[in-house]
């Protein structure tokens, strides 16, 4: 629970040092969550689809969204597992090749800013997932 929280509140520190309100949820290896924060001023929605971020990232062993981006301008296509969304800002956390859990964001204006506040909360717990 200790990594949990450090990953949760490393993601939440870099989005509102970039000036965004939103939802961060920390899931384990069997998709259950273990923590979550909502700023003040995230929307209610963030909360579902951080989940579904999470849970695509689960599923698929990897970031969450399209395995390979769309040319610019053109949207990612839907999402084919009920309970998922192809949109950026699930990130695996990792023990070497080994995949623990994941943390995921939702809130940010695009789904890269999600990623790199999910991306700054696994560097703050780096030292304890070795």
């Amino acid at each position: 629970m200790d990594v949990a929280d450090i990953i949760a509140r490393g993601a939440m520190t870099q989005c509102r040092a970039d000036g965004y309100k939103v939802t961060v949820l920390v899931v384990d290896g069997l998709n259950a969550p273990k923590a979550m924060l909502r700023d003040d001023g995230a929307a209610a929605s963030t909360a579902e689809v951080a989940k579904m971020k999470a849970t695509a990232t689960m599923l698929y062993n990897r970031p969450s969204g399209p395995a390979t981006p769309p040319p610019a301008g053109q949207a990612a296509p839907p999402a084919t597992i009920p309970g998922t969304i192809n949109a950026q800002g699930g990130v695996p956390i990792k023990v070497g090749e080994t995949t623990i859990g994941a943390v995921a964001v939702s809130g940010a204006p695009g789904g890269d800013k999600d990623a790199a506040c999910a991306n700054a909360g696994i560097a703050k717990a780096a030292d304890k997932l070795k």
